[in-house]
């Protein structure tokens, strides 16, 4: 568990731990910082990864429905840490344990624990979370407002829509079915785009909880950590297995599983209105949890083979 820790998260927590130590002591434009990962750099990440990837097409779409059916668990497994509990405190605990960070933490994780064929397929699972926190997100939260930003299975749409790397995914894909090869200059262009985005990911991540500042805990927060630090990775195990996963999709999907609540589902609760103190106390102490945790599964993973 040591090496784990040492090989695998220390990477991940030093420079996301420099991000939050910046933000503590300085201000910093945290929108400008999150609107050029996601418009610029990680839709250049998404390009790059599927024209060089040499997942097959049957395996990624196996991966990408047992990631679904992992979060779909997930899920209700938050819904149940919020029975007894008011309906806007119950849906924020259902998208803390359901949202988790595939993308900040997830993508570096397996590159370090699995290599680049590791990283490969932990794109597929944040290409598909992608597309379904925003989808689940202010379905969820937007299912509570009245007459306010709420849209419900439309405005989750339109948000899908709005995002770029969906668009850039599609645009990939049809290359490749074309077996089309960009120019070497647009080709080297986007990979240096595509190398700027794990450390710029790592370093929002740092920034977001260096600013959030320290929220009031309670036994449902806990609980819901608890329930995505190690529900999380049993869930992905046995749905992995379900599905027929082997090697290294069913360890991407697990590791990817046990993942901390993603900053994503605060900034999604906040702009649906949702109740952003809950999900904000699961953030934390998940992330904080997840520096165990997530050694103890990288340790126990090598096992599966």
């Amino acid at each position: 568990m040591l090496q784990a820790l040492g090989n695998v998260l220390l990477p991940v927590m030093l420079v996301a731990g420099l991000g939050a130590l910046l933000s503590w002591r300085m201000p910093v434009d945290q929108g400008t910082v999150a609107r050029l990962t996601m418009y610029l750099l990680i839709p250049a990440l998404v390009l790059d990864v599927i024209l060089r990837t040499p997942v097959r097409a049957a395996e990624a779409a196996q991966l990408g429905a047992a990631y679904l059916l992992v979060m779909a668990a997930s899920l209700l497994l938050g819904w149940l840490c919020g029975l007894g509990r008011p309906g806007s405190e119950r849906r924020a605990l259902s998208a803390s344990v359901g949202i988790w960070n595939s993308g900040n933490m997830g993508l570096p994780m397996a590159l370090f624990a699995f290599g680049q064929a590791g990283f490969e397929r932990a794109t597929v699972v944040f290409l598909v979370s992608i597309v379904a926190m925003y989808v689940v997100g202010p379905a969820l939260f937007g299912s509570g407002t009245r007459g306010g930003k709420g849209g419900g299975w439309r405005g989750a749409l339109g948000a899908v829509l709005r995002l770029p790397t969906v668009w850039v995914a599609a645009a990939a894909l049809l290359l490749r079915a074309l077996d089309v090869t960009l120019p070497q200059g647009l080709s080297r262009g986007v990979s240096l785009l595509a190398q700027a985005t794990l450390p710029l990911v790592l370093l929002s991540l740092g920034l977001q909880l260096g600013a959030g500042g320290w929220p009031q805990l309670h036994g449902r927060l806990w609980l819901a950590a608890a329930a995505r630090l190690i529900g999380g990775p049993l869930l992905g195990l046995g749905v992995g297995a379900l599905c027929g996963l082997r090697g290294e999709s069913l360890a991407v999907l697990i590791l990817s599983a046990s993942m901390p609540t993603a900053v994503n589902a605060l900034l999604i609760a906040r702009e649906y209105d949702g109740d952003t103190d809950t999900v904000a106390g699961v953030v934390l102490l998940s992330t904080l949890g997840s520096v165990v945790t997530i050694a103890g599964v990288v340790a126990l993973l090598p096992r599966l083979g």
